[in-house]
């Protein structure tokens, strides 16, 4: 199963463009920082990640403010060239955050 999960703010976002069958397409970059318990041990984890959003999740998207909080959910493949992952976001939960400090 590929399910990724991901609680963070959405620190770029590109101009709506549209796939070739016309659907509404977004480019964007996720920042997600907390804290995890990795083999007992508390570590901090911060990165980004490149996402895309296609279809009617874009308009949930649009509204999300940059620097703004939300929880993403979708699936992780390779980008095109086959160089790193993109995850394509299939919904989100804008505003949520992640206070537990967990995984």
């Amino acid at each position: 199963m590929n399910r990724f999960l991901l609680s963070g703010s959405l620190v770029q976002r590109s101009a709506m463009r549209y796939t070739p069958a016309g659907l509404p397409a977004l480019d964007l970059v996720l920042k997600h920082e907390s804290t995890v318990s990795e083999d007992g041990q508390p570590r901090k984890v911060s990165m980004e990640m490149r996402a895309v959003a296609i279809g009617a999740v874009t308009q949930p998207l649009t509204a999300l403010a940059l620097g703004e909080d939300g929880e993403f959910a979708g699936f992780v493949t390779s980008t095109r060239n086959g160089r790193g992952l993109l995850f394509h976001i299939t919904s989100v939960d804008a505003g949520a955050k992640d206070t537990a400090g967990g995984d």
